[in-house]
């Protein structure tokens, strides 16, 4: 049960970027629901992969800096998304980050109103 509200709040983080930055762009909120499955099994097979890239890369920096390393990852995975499906679409790098900052605090937010603030 867990999972799927996880997925669901993830779909809402999706679909309330997309809303809000104008270089973010779903198709509606179903369009939502996939991009957020498809980005959450992007980032369970390739986050941690390219989490630990990152750190041998920059001999450790990446892994003190893990916020900053996991935001740039999204942003990655948020790319990768794009270019995997037609219904998400990104118009830049820069824009990618603004969606993958904005995804983080919402879904940070809605899991801690939904799963673990009571």
């Amino acid at each position: 049960m867990t999972l799927l509200i996880s997925w669901l709040i993830l779909s809402f983080a999706v679909w309330l970027t997309a809303a809000i930055l104008p270089g973010f762009h779903v198709r509606g909120f179903g369009s939502a629901i996939l991009v957020a499955a498809l980005f959450g099994i992007l980032n369970f097979l390739l986050g941690w992969l390219l989490f630990a890239l990152f750190t041998v890369a920059t001999l450790g920096l990446a892994w003190l800096l893990a916020f900053i390393t996991r935001w740039i990852i999204n942003a990655i995975l948020l790319m990768l998304t794009a270019s995997l499906t037609d219904h998400l679409k990104i118009d830049s790098f820069g824009w990618a980050l603004g969606g993958a900052l904005m995804m983080s605090a919402i879904g940070t937010f809605g899991q801690w109103l939904l799963i673990g603030g009571s």
